[in-house]
This record gives structure tokens, C-alpha cells and sequence, in this order.
């Protein structure tokens, strides 16, 4: 057998060539990140064996940095397989008491849990799989750029119009971007023309609100203790023109989103409380169902398994979660356990179950979200629909 060790990196990548018996064939070597260097690594990987079945090429999951030499060695029909840099990280660790992080090693220590240690082959997930994962990190980053923004209009409103958030159920709906787009402080609304005003804001709110409201807007914005700060009026435009921007892409995104999963046909939108959006970015994370024997696999995978610490005759009894894998999945199927713990009657229950015991909201939803996993995993390599 031949073990290839690669170590990822931004502009090169470091390698090493090893048999079965610890022979070096190819001592370490480093390509650069483009297709000569790549070239130069298959031309070694052939003169060391013409034969991919005798071939275990390991790389550590580096995010982005990883794609392209990945992508090239899967077209070329080599056996891969992913390590976590957590794992070489203490692997490495374990061989020497001594301070050491080079490449060199790193790569040496990639190489020697190729050798030693039982690993999964890397298997090419499907287009839509790949797409989805593309996406739903991207409306992720999206959503959270726009959070920001909002938390910074709230903090404008509260300088430049306070008495608003009284009026209207929130500030934070399109009818009152519109309205402060229009009418930049408090000052301006406050000389506002009725008339304008009241179509304004039947348009944008879609009826809810009219004349009524118009006039007591106008009111409030006459003894308003608001600045009329024309810089914070500019940072109020730009902030509502960048919060617009970002809400269009989310829709974009979300709508192609959408497409995918119908596509595919996904039973986890059956289960009351799991949109599209959260179904998508389970399936993206989790991908191949089949390539984990377990529900559990799965939690330890999203780092929703609980910590576990014993020594001698003490066992810890307060085991925090261990946080250690796809904060993307972490998240989905937290915000899952939430939803379908307030939309389905069976999980409502354990909800509450786990709730009378005495456990912490976010606690007794972790459960929830361990029993939702367990389901989810059944239907999808059952290939069924949701069943109450």
C-alpha cells in the first residue's frame, strides 16, 4: 500500500510518499497551488504505483483552501480520505513532548494515521448536494450581515425618532424602512404632508396601517426629543439601502434554495415546524445519510454529543456540550428542536417532558434535538415521510 500525506495550505502544498513497509519513497516535497504543481504530484503518485486500489491519499478538511487539489485528485479516480485537523493536531502532539508544528511534521503526522489508524474513504457528494452546502452557508453569512445592520437601524431610531417603537407594532418591517427612507429624522416627519404620509404607509404595511396611524406618527414626531443630526440621518440611508441589498440576496438565494429541495424530494419538510431553509441546511451538512451507521454519528458530528470526563472513581455530572464539528448543523437542528417543539404535539410533549424534569429551556431543546435526529435518520434511510 502507498500513503500519500498532503498538507494543505494557501499558495503550496506539502507532501510525502510512504509504503506499507515506512519506506520513503518521495521524502518531502512541495507543490505550488496550480495545475503544474498538481501535475507534479500525479506524475509522483504514478511512479510510486500504477494501481489506485493500492493508493490512500490523506489531507486534512482546511475549508477552502482544499477544494481545488481535492477536486483534481477525485477526478482522477484516487482513493482520498479527509482527516480533521483536530486529529493530526493531537495525534502529532502524542508522538513528542516537544514543541513542534511545522509542515514537515504536519505532513509526516498526516501520513502515519493514513498507516495506523481506520479511516472512511472521502466519497464526492452530488451536485445538488454540493450547491446546497454553497448556499445555505451563504444565506447563513447573509442573514447574519443583516442582523448586524438591523441592530444598528434600532440603535439610529433610537437616536433620531424614539417614540416610534411605541407607535408601530415593530420597527423593524418594510413599512418603517420606507417611512424613515422617505423622512430621514423626526423633524422632517413632523412637516410631513397627511396625505402622503397616509398612502405611504397603506402601500408598505399592506393595509394595516392608515390615516389613523399617519396622524399619530405625525404627532409623535412633533414632540419628538430626537437628534436632527445630519450625519446620523446619512448613516440611517446607508444603512437602510445596505439592509435592502442584503434582503434581496436572501430572497434570490433562498428561492433557488427552495428549488433544490423539491427537487430532491425531501421528506424532513413533512415534519411539522422544519421549513425549507432548515431541511436544506441539514441535508447540506449532513449529506450522505448512509455514509453514518448511527443518529448518534450524526450529533457527534454536529458537536451536540455531551463531554464526557471520568478519573478513577470521579465521573462528572454536569457534561457540557461539546461544540466540535459543523456549527452550521449545530445551529439547524437547534433551530429545529425549537420550532417542531412548538408545531408537533409529539415533540411538544417531550418538550415539556424534559421541561417539568427540571431542565433548562436550552437544555431540554438539545434533547428535543437528539430525539429529532433520531427521527430524521430513520426517514431518510427509510425513505419515508413524517408520521405522527
Amino acid at each position: 500500500m502507498i500513503y500519500i500525506g498532503i498538507d494543505v495550505a494557501k499558495d503550496k502544498h506539502d507532501c510525502l510518499i510512504s509504503n506499507s513497509d515506512g519506506e520513503i519513497l518521495f521524502d518531502h516535497f512541495t507543490i505550488s497551488n496550480s495545475l503544474e504543481g498538481f501535475g507534479f504530484l500525479f506524475s509522483r503518485i504514478q511512479a510510486s504505483s500504477d494501481s489506485a486500489s493500492q493508493i490512500k491519499i490523506g489531507l486534512e478538511a482546511t475549508g477552502h483552501y482544499s477544494s481545488n487539489i481535492l477536486e483534481f485528485l477525485v477526478n482522477k479516480n484516487l482513493p482520498i480520505f479527509i482527516l480533521n485537523p483536530l486529529h493530526t493536531s493531537l495525534y502529532r502532539k502524542s508522538l513528542s513532548f516537544r514543541k513542534t508544528k511545522t509542515d514537515k511534521a504536519d505532513v509526516h503526522s498526516i501520513v502515519s494515521l493514513l498507516m495506523t489508524q481506520k479511516l472512511t474513504p472521502y466519497i464526492p457528494a452530488s451536485y445538488h448536494r454540493r450547491e446546497l452546502k454553497s448556499l445555505t452557508r451563504y444565506r447563513f453569512n447573509l442573514v447574519q450581515d443583516c442582523s448586524v445592520l438591523k441592530v444598528s437601524f434600532s440603535r439610529l431610531m433610537n437616536l433620531i425618532f424614539p417614540e416610534l417603537e411605541k407607535i408601530v407594532h415593530q420597527v423593524q418591517v418594510n413599512s418603517v424602512y420606507q417611512l424613515m427612507s422617505e423622512y430621514t429624522s423626526a423633524s422632517a416627519l413632523s412637516t410631513a404632508n397627511l396625505t402622503h404620509l397616509t398612502t405611504l404607509l397603506r402601500k408598505y404595511s399592506k393595509g394595516h396601517y392608515g390615516r389613523e396611524k399617519a396622524i399619530e406618527i405625525r404627532s409623535a414626531a412633533k414632540q419628538s426629543i430626537g437628534t436632527s443630526d445630519g450625519i446620523l440621518s446619512l448613516e440611517l440611508q446607508q444603512t437602510l439601502v445596505r439592509i435592502r441589498l442584503l434582503q434581496e440576496q436572501i430572497s434570490i438565494v433562498e428561492a433557488r434554495i427552495k428549488e433544490i429541495i423539491e427537487e430532491i424530494d425531501s421528506p424532513f419538510i413533512t415534519i411539522p415546524g422544519i421549513s425549507y431553509m432548515t431541511a436544506a441546511m441539514i441535508h447540506a451538512e449532513v449529506g450522505d445519510f448512509s455514509n453514518f451507521s448511527s443518529a448518534e454519528k450524526i450529533l457527534a458530528f454536529a458537536g451536540m454529543e455531551p463531554s464526557i470526563y471520568q478519573s478513577g472513581q470521579s465521573t462528572s455530572t454536569h457534561a457540557r456540550m461539546v461544540k466540535r464539528g459543523s456549527k452550521y448543523l449545530r445551529y439547524a437542528l437547534f433551530t429545529a428542536a425549537k420550532n417542531v417543539g412548538n408545531w408537533d404535539d409529539t415533540f411538544k410533549e417531550f418538550l415539556q417532558k424534559k421541561l417539568s424534569e427540571g431542565k433548562h429551556y436550552n437544555v431540554a431543546v438539545s434533547h428535543v434535538a437528539k430525539k429529532l435526529v433520531r427521527t430524521l435518520y430513520s426517514m431518510e434511510m427509510n425513505h419515508t415521510a413524517y408520521i405522527k
